[in-house]
């Protein structure tokens, strides 16, 4: 530790690679809200086409795939997310969506945990969501497949399974805003880099996690996710 810091910094969360001994250190974390028309029906939303819309975890919400999570505290209603998640490997500023896909590195599984409850009411009173989205292991992932051995987005089934029984069931082909419109419109606001993680949304069927759950996503061709609450 360099002799003017008070406390050793935390390590930079690192996703592993397939096919690979690299790490890929992660920068940040985004996440896009309603993304699927069918989930925002079952939230009672409408879905803004104007325009996608973010909100954000540190990256220090990261667990990693297969582990074990306490409940988390603060809340009686956290839900489960299923999400395909990009890794972006390249700068990327004000870029179109034709040259988007130039900046993504690859793809992932990841479950987005939200305190649904914590959620409810910062909607209610018109406050930031922060407390019911950026939390410790808030945000799971499975290792990172490269764009090259994923190929094109699709119809891949993207799929998520509670205690053995299925309880989300889409396609890619269902998210309303696609990967390359994502990185072009965040790309205003952001100098987009490397080690930057995009949550893109889930699909409907989203519901409540209790401690002894376990939790496992799949996104065709992409090692899938795994999680449960300890007792």
């Amino acid at each position: 530790m360099p002799a003017n810091m008070l406390f050793d910094p935390l390590p930079t969360p690192t996703v592993p690679i397939t096919g690979s001994d690299a790490l890929f250190p992660v920068r940040r974390i985004f996440c896009v809200g309603r993304n699927y028309a069918a989930h925002a029906a079952e939230m009672g939303n409408e879905v803004d086409r104007e325009a996608p819309f973010y909100f954000t975890k540190s990256a220090h919400a990261l667990v990693l795939s297969g582990a074990e999570i306490t409940y988390p505290p603060g809340t009686s209603d956290c839900h489960y997310e299923m999400e395909f998640v990009m890794a972006i490997g390249a700068a990327a500023h004000q870029v179109s969506p034709d040259d988007a896909m130039a900046a993504v590195y690859g793809y992932a599984c990841g479950i987005d945990l939200t305190r649904r409850d914590l959620q409810a009411a910062a909607k209610d009173k018109r406050r930031p969501w922060d407390l019911g989205k950026d939390f410790e292991n808030a945000a799971i992932m499975a290792p990172i497949t490269p764009v090259a051995q994923f190929g094109a987005i699709a119809d891949q089934a993207i799929t998520l399974d509670m205690d053995g029984a299925r309880v989300q069931d889409a396609t890619l082909r269902d998210m309303i805003w696609s990967v390359p419109e994502i990185i072009a419109h965040l790309s205003r606001f952001y100098h987009l880099a490397p080690g930057d993680l995009i949550y893109t949304g889930t699909p409907a069927g989203v519901g409540p996690v209790a401690p002894g759950a376990a939790l496992e996503g799949h996104i065709d061709g992409l090692a899938p996710v795994a999680l449960r609450i300890a007792r």
